[in-house]
């Protein structure tokens, strides 16, 4: 519509927003497309100089109120702009497009083990990096003016969540922040938070996706709808066709369960009847048939989520067999010449561990896996594979729903259950929102489209319910660890700390929390009363009877349950007990109440609801300061061991090796770092406080390069729940026995004080790819490596480079010889395909 065309009402506003958003009004210009209503009122907020909360799906363009801060940033010739993301692949691609926008000059990386141009004036990085930069009081924070977010929801990550509410409450208050996050329930919670320790904060909330859903289930061959399509029925009403289908599944003879055995519509079940051919063909489709199936329909490129890394790429190995090719003569010299500029720096030698040619062959066909086990580089060529459509069907885990931009037409769920770890579990509403938000592309596909494999136990009303529910719940998973204690007393002292914690939105959230809990104690205390009330006798006490008649019923429950394990003597003394107790019930003046029973179950409502009041109460006693209570007691462990002193005293020499009372810190009002807390504060990571004790005590100072490398990797690896403990014949030689040995030793004795100051501990060092990272410090090839560590090329990378950024650390912290030793190790490991780095 030209300005002509627009009445003297339009063209007047029009004209008043050009007036208060100037600098909004030059950048829609420049994109050359119209912004969404919830773009632009978050664009507004950030050029009025506030920090803005934009919760909004995948792919509704939430990042371009970023690059507006960015464009806002760039205008002054001073103002720097930080750009964080959760995960470095997601830093290498913002990066890259940032690079593309503004030029290689103005902007720089920064992810732990990549350093590229950290002066610039826009600097992308992992949330860590900032972190740290925080603590440090890095200069690099001299005019930041702006700092962006992104996936903020990551807040609620069991493992990293701590790091994004440490980066919110200690930036300087004079930044101000875009804050990008999925849909969530409690938005206006967190939002108010934001508010509460940053000030003027504008919550943006947009629940529409841009990209309509079109949701369907694959029954057998049969491509179904999920809800009624017809236009007669109800919003979000079931296809009654998938209702017939479910019911004719549950008859006996047929192939699937009882429907509505999982939480969430899904739940396997074993089934050993006969196998009915019935009047479906409810036997789930090949793969490849799939794949057939949505190329016919014009759905690709597609999606496949398979919840474990093995199941992807067998998927493509099936796939790969049927003889499938969705390229084109010119898009396979494309896909070539790709890959050699990507992979151009890996060795020939290793080509063949890596799985290469086979990998080349899949890309080629348009066909790919994409999970942590890949080598970053293959990765890195898959995604932008994907991004061009050379490769039409990827099958992924679902790490790549965590923000990478990777959309596509459609997505296919294969089961809509997942191993967590532990057991099997249903996907939750907010994973299925994730994993469906990359179906549709936007700009490109006027719908995306989902489609779930038909699965014994399938209901459909379940999964219609799971599909229905945008939104998941934000919770905080703060906690205090040592390195942040040691840093943030220094920075402010106990009592501020103490004060600065409690600004956490895990006591936001405790606090709000105990409120709810307090009104339901206070409205129960009614009840209560009324109960106490029902139950007076006008002969005597009826709740003392009642006590009675309650040790009585306690003491019996007890004998029944001790049965088989009791001693006759505890038996007789029972009994002695419960006949003393019926007869003082007996001589009770309540028991001849003739009202008695009645007055007995208002007594039994009463005690009932009595033990659940009492628990409430507990709840409220354990969350009210409840962050603080954690990091008195972390400030407890770290005073017994000598790493902060109470002000005025000096520091005992056998304070290491000494468990204190853990009541004497209570009696001290304030405490100053140590000479091995400054140690202790530049070290980050799980298991911080083990590496500054073992560097104090002189632990690792036997040990060569290689080794140092192997013990490094002992202190970052995880194991499977499956490994077990690994024999000596699969450690490295020499010297690292006795320093493994004197490590696990220390963090026995860690364990000890931090059970005493009932905290939960750390685990154990494991040493499962000692003997592998000692290999690959001594030069070793790199498939006799993977072989010594039974890991995937993508592993071994990931855990190497964890292992390099805590051996950069010791170079830094360390004093000889294992600083220097580090500084080896480092450029030992830092090899091959470990040192391979996109930018």
């Amino acid at each position: 519509m030209t300005s002509s065309e627009l009445s003297p009402s339009e063209r007047f506003a029009a004209s008043r927003a050009r007036t208060r958003t100037p600098q909004l009004q030059g950048f829609r210009e420049r994109l050359g497309f119209a912004l969404d209503g919830f773009q632009i009122a978050a664009c507004e907020v950030v050029e009025a100089g506030r920090s803005v909360l934009v919760a909004a799906p995948t792919g509704a363009g939430k990042t371009l109120v970023a690059e507006f801060a960015i464009h806002l940033a760039m205008q002054h010739p001073r103002d720097k702009v930080f750009y964080t993301a959760p995960m470095k692949a997601l830093s290498n691609q913002k990066y890259q497009e940032l690079v593309a926008e503004y030029g290689a000059s103005e902007v720089g990386l920064l992810t732990g083990d990549t350093n590229v141009n950290s002066r610039a004036r826009i600097v992308v990085m992992t949330t860590e990096v900032l972190r740290n930069m925080l603590y440090a009081g890095s200069d690099l924070l001299t005019d930041l003016r702006w700092v962006v977010l992104d996936e903020v929801h990551f807040l609620g990550d069991r493992f990293r969540g701590a790091v994004w509410e440490e980066v919110i409450i200690h930036l300087p208050l004079d930044v101000r922040m875009v804050s990008l996050s999925a849909t969530v329930s409690n938005a206006e919670e967190f939002g108010d938070w934001l508010q509460t320790v940053r000030g003027d904060t504008d919550v943006i909330v947009s629940e529409e996706r841009p990209v309509p859903l079109q949701q369907h289930v694959l029954v057998g061959s049969k491509y179904l709808d999920l809800f009624d399509s017809t236009g007669k029925a109800a919003t979000n009403r079931v296809n009654p066709e998938l209702v017939r289908a479910a019911s004719l599944s549950s008859r006996p003879g047929s192939r699937n369960g009882r429907p509505g055995s999982g939480s969430h519509g899904y739940k396997p079940k074993r089934d050993s009847r006969p196998q009915s051919s019935g009047p479906q063909n409810f036997g789930r489709m090949d793969r490849w048939k799939i794949v057939e199936l949505l190329d016919g329909k014009n759905l690709l490129p597609a999606i496949f989520f398979v919840f474990s890394r093995v199941g992807c790429d067998q998927a493509v190995r099936q796939v790969l067999r049927s003889g499938i090719r969705l390229t084109t003569a010119a898009d396979r010299d494309e896909i070539r010449e790709i890959v050699d500029e990507h992979c151009r720096t890996l060795r020939d030698e290793d080509l063949a561990v890596l799985g290469y040619y086979e990998w080349v062959e899949g890309l080629e066909r348009g066909v790919a896996a994409h999970h942590a086990g890949l080598l970053p580089a293959f990765k890195e060529v898959v995604e932008e594979l994907f991004q061009k459509k050379l490769v039409k069907v990827v099958f992924a885990t679902e790490t790549l729903a965590l923000g990478i931009n990777m959309p596509a037409r459609s997505v296919v769920l294969e089961k809509l259950e997942k191993y967590n770890g532990e057991s099997r579990v249903p996907i939750t509403p907010g994973e299925y929102t994730q994993l469906t938000g990359r179906a549709g592309r936007r700009g490109i596909d006027i719908e995306g489209h989902s489609v779930i494999q038909w699965a014994q136990g399938f209901d459909p009303q379940a999964v219609a319910a799971l599909a229905s529910r945008r939104t998941y719940p934000l919770n905080s998973s703060f906690r205090p660890t040592y390195n942040m204690a040691v840093n943030l007393i220094e920075r402010f002292g106990r009592s501020r700390t103490r004060e600065v914690l409690e600004t956490s939105f895990a006591q936001f959230q405790a606090d709000r929390a105990v409120v709810d809990l307090a009104r339901k104690v206070r409205s129960q205390q009614q009840s209560l009363d009324g109960y106490a009330k029902s139950m007076e006798c006008h002969l005597g006490d009826f709740g003392e009877y009642m006590t009675l008649r309650q040790d009585i019923a306690e003491l019996e429950k007890q004998g029944a349950s001790r049965s088989e394990v009791q001693s006759r003597k505890e038996r007789d003394s029972r009994q002695e007990k419960i006949t003393a107790l019926r007869r003082q019930l007996r001589q009770h003046v309540c028991h001849n109440c003739p009202e008695r029973e009645q007055h007995a179950r208002w007594a039994e409502r009463w005690y009932k609801l009595k033990k659940q009041t009492d628990q409430l109460s507990a709840q409220i006693r354990s969350r009210t300061g409840a962050v603080a209570k954690v990091f008195d007691r972390v400030t407890d462990v770290l005073v017994d061991l000598g790493y902060l002193v109470p002000r005025g005293a000096e520091p005992s020499a056998g304070s290491a090796d000494r468990i204190a009372d853990s009541s004497r810190l209570s009696r001290v009002a304030e405490v100053d770092v140590a000479a091995p807390g400054k140690t202790l504060r530049r070290i980050y990571g799980d298991r911080d406080l083990l590496v500054a004790e073992c560097l104090r005590r002189g632990s690792w100072n036997s040990l060569d390069a290689p080794q140092l490398a192997a013990m490094a990797a002992t202190l970052v690896y995880e194991p499977r729940r499956d490994e077990g403990m690994l024999g000596d014949r699969y450690l490295p030689p020499g010297e690292f026995r006795t320093a493994l040995d004197r490590t696990r030793t220390i963090w026995a004795e860690l364990n000890d004080l931090e059970q005493a100051h009932r905290l939960p501990g750390t685990l154990q060092p494991s040493p499962g790819i000692a003997l592998a990272m000692y290999h690959w410090a001594r030069g070793a090839s790199l498939d006799t490596v993977l072989d010594d560590a039974e890991l995937a090329a993508g592993d071994f990378v990931r855990w190497t480079k964890q292992t390099i950024d805590l051996l950069d650390q010791l170079s830094v912290v360390a004093d000889p010889p294992v600083g220097p030793v580090a500084r080896k190790a480092l450029d030992a490991v830092r090899r091959g395909i470990v040192a391979y780095t996109a930018v």
